[in-house]
């Protein structure tokens, strides 16, 4: 299934680092270390922004990194129930997901901590600045582009936060879709496709410069957003960080190389850091399942409120 998502993408062609002559026994059982990369941004930009790790990891593990981006959340979760990947940076509420499904699946080993040494994010609510609408109760009736139905900040917590307002939001919204990821989201709103749109970011710094973090920083960076063109009319609580995750059966020698990586990647690789957490920050700070179960109980509720 997940060979078959990926086919269709024309990346699906994996980046590689040159590897070195000397082998290790989990090698042969290893031969490639593979990471997923969430869809909502454009995939040549997802590529061209995580293709640091193909050199800084490759060549401390000594094998092959391959970079796979899905066209949704929901291939990357495959990806990794299906041991086709070893490695991604997933939202809270794809984490979530996966462990639902199997708790035995995944393993998060960080977040990143924000420019005040905070580890949670917000969701924003946003229309274009010339629509004339300055706040939610101006939204009722208008039309809202949620970002991908596995995204915490682009459905997930904005939808519990709205409900718990008395907000239904497909009674309260004239039309409500997915934008099919973050940055897609706000290019149709943009575009007039919908009303409003729901992103994240760090919630710190100048919103007029798009935050220290988060999509909208990472669309004005690569020439996507003019921030004057958007209104932000909503925030939602903090959210926990997402979690860079690996697969709980990779070798445990693979496994102490990456996170020993990751927790100085801040002072060792600082352009790989701010380029593959979609801006800046204090780095990865080290995390256990206990920091996501809040977000897995809010996902098990949405899903058997589905049912």
């Amino acid at each position: 299934m997940f060979r078959t998502l990926l086919a269709g993408t024309a990346a699906a062609v994996a980046l590689v680092a040159a590897a070195p002559a000397f082998a290790q026994d989990w090698k042969q059982d290893l031969p490639v270390f593979r990471i997923g990369l969430l869809g909502g941004e454009n995939e040549a930009d997802r590529l061209r922004n995580n293709e640091c790790l193909i050199e800084s990891l490759g060549s401390r593990l000594g094998v092959p990194v391959e970079l796979f981006p899905a066209p949704d959340y929901a291939g990357v979760m495959q990806g990794l129930l299906a041991d086709q990947l070893e490695m991604s940076f997933l939202g809270a509420s794809a984490y979530a997901g996966i462990y639902l499904q199997d708790p035995e699946a995944v393993e998060p080993v960080f977040v990143g901590a924000e420019a005040d040494g905070s580890l949670g994010y917000k969701s924003v609510m946003y229309v274009r600045a010339d629509s004339g609408i300055t706040s939610l109760a101006e939204l009722e009736g208008k039309s809202l582009a949620y970002a991908d139905p596995n995204s915490t900040s682009g459905y997930l917590v904005p939808r519990a936060e709205l409900q718990a307002q008395g907000i239904d939001d497909e009674a309260y919204f004239s039309n409500v879709g997915f934008g099919g990821g973050h940055e897609q989201a706000v290019t149709a709103v943009l575009n007039g496709q919908y009303d409003a749109g729901v992103t994240w970011v760090s919630g710190i710094g100048d919103s007029a410069e798009g935050y220290t973090r988060g999509n909208l920083r990472r669309m004005i960076d690569n020439g996507l957003l003019n921030m004057a063109d958007l209104r932000i009319i909503w925030e939602s609580n903090l959210i926990p960080n997402g979690p860079a995750v690996l697969r709980k059966d990779i070798p445990a020698e693979v496994r102490e190389i990456v996170v020993d990586y990751l927790a100085t990647q801040h002072e060792t690789d600082r352009d790989c850091y701010v380029s593959v957490s979609f801006g800046d920050g204090q780095g990865w700070a080290p995390v256990d399942h206990s920091f996501f179960e809040g977000v897995v109980a809010m996902r098990r509720a949405e899903l058997e409120g589905s049912r």
